[in-house]
């Protein structure tokens, strides 16, 4: 597999101007560009295994045509889990069980040089299973890598010997750790995410009282911007990401920084009154003044209510990873607020793909 490396800065300009049209109608100033790097910016990869005359090997399916391709390298993952790939498949050959009936292997890497790998079955995962995994990881811990692997099958998950790693990001002079969770979200492209957070703290920066922050996750963005703020509430539905936030929380030695696990549109309805919730039982919400709030929702961007909650604060920072369903809020959102900053940030290199931010300011 071969990137056009030699056209990225034009691909990238085409998804600038993209961008820039569809702000027009909201006057925003020149957008801020964040580029990636050109090959290897991938901590994460997901892979089918095709067997095939007694052999193996990744797969993956071409978009356009669904056919198969075999992949031996593949230049967008990081360089660690491209060592990986090469490293993993002799050894696998090399044991039946673990081999025979594997369908896929997901690799999750961080640029502190931890990865785990992931195996899913079509069969149980029995205890000689377990044994010669264990065996495995030795191998593999041998040639130098500090891996976990964990094995998947139906209603079976079995951890070698844990289900995260702790990425650390060098962030505005300081590096932060942040521990991920095999199967949770994190961000996918370890360089623009610090970018991201730079920019989002550049934003933020000499910000009064306190903020509120929607779909926090493992707490990526809220960590780094505490220090801008008084206080921090934040929510989370997904229990892992609430866990490896709570790690993050103390890792990181942030003291201003509550999670809930709630949905934004759970929480949306408690601040309206709608529903009370036993989750919120000691949390006095009166006891924060956020003016400023974060969202970064997922591609379907904020349903109506939400939109009308943000409206509420005076301050509102929006990344988001669907620049549609961000104009769609942005028509509703307009009205009250005007775009101080805009961003594009080059998450996905040589798809149309586009992660932007908006930092807005009521009028």
């Amino acid at each position: 597999m071969q990137l056009p490396i030699s056209r990225y800065s034009e691909l990238l300009q085409k998804k600038l101007e993209k961008l820039t049209a569809l702000l027009r109608p909201f006057n925003a100033p020149a957008i801020q560009l964040f580029d990636s790097p050109t090959s290897h910016y991938r901590m994460r990869a997901e892979f089918r295994i095709w067997h095939e005359q007694g052999d193996f090997y990744h797969i993956m399916f071409d978009q356009a045509s669904k056919q198969r391709y075999r992949v031996d390298e593949f230049p967008i993952a990081s360089r660690l889990i491209n060592r990986m790939m090469k490293a993993l498949l002799p050894l696998l050959k090399q044991q039946e069980i673990l081999h025979k009936k594997l369908f896929q292997i997901d690799y999750l890497s961080t640029l502190s040089n931890q990865i785990i790998v992931s195996l899913l079955y079509h069969k149980p995962l029995t205890e000689e299973w377990q044994q010669s995994a264990g065996k495995l990881r030795e191998q593999l811990t041998e040639l130098g890598f500090h891996v976990h692997l964990i094995g998947r099958a139906s209603k079976q998950k079995i951890c070698l010997n844990q289900d995260y790693v702790d990425e650390v990001l060098p962030v505005a002079g300081r590096n932060y750790v942040y521990r991920q969770v095999e199967n949770s979200f994190t961000q996918p492209n370890a360089v623009v995410n610090a970018k991201m957070l730079e920019w989002a703290m550049a934003c933020t920066a000499g910000s009064k009282g306190d903020l509120l922050e929607l779909y926090c996750g493992n707490g990526n963005f809220s960590i780094a911007l505490a220090q801008n703020f008084r206080k921090v509430l934040a929510t989370e539905i997904a229990k892992p990401s609430v866990a490896a936030a709570q790690f993050n929380i103390a890792e990181n030695g942030v003291d201003n920084l509550q999670i809930i696990r709630m949905s934004a549109e759970e929480f949306t309805q408690a601040m309206n009154g709608v529903r009370a919730f036993n989750r919120l039982k000691g949390i006095d919400l009166t006891a924060y003044e956020c003016n400023t709030i974060f969202v970064d929702p997922p591609r379907a961007g904020l349903d109506p209510d939400t939109v009308k909650l943000v409206q509420h604060y005076d301050r509102i920072l929006y990344i988001s990873c669907n620049p549609h369903t961000l104009c769609d809020n942005l028509q509703v959102l307009s009205k009250t607020h005007r775009i101080e900053k805009a961003a594009l940030f080059d998450q996905f290199p040589y798809t149309d793909h586009m992660e932007s931010g908006i930092w807005l300011i009521r009028k």
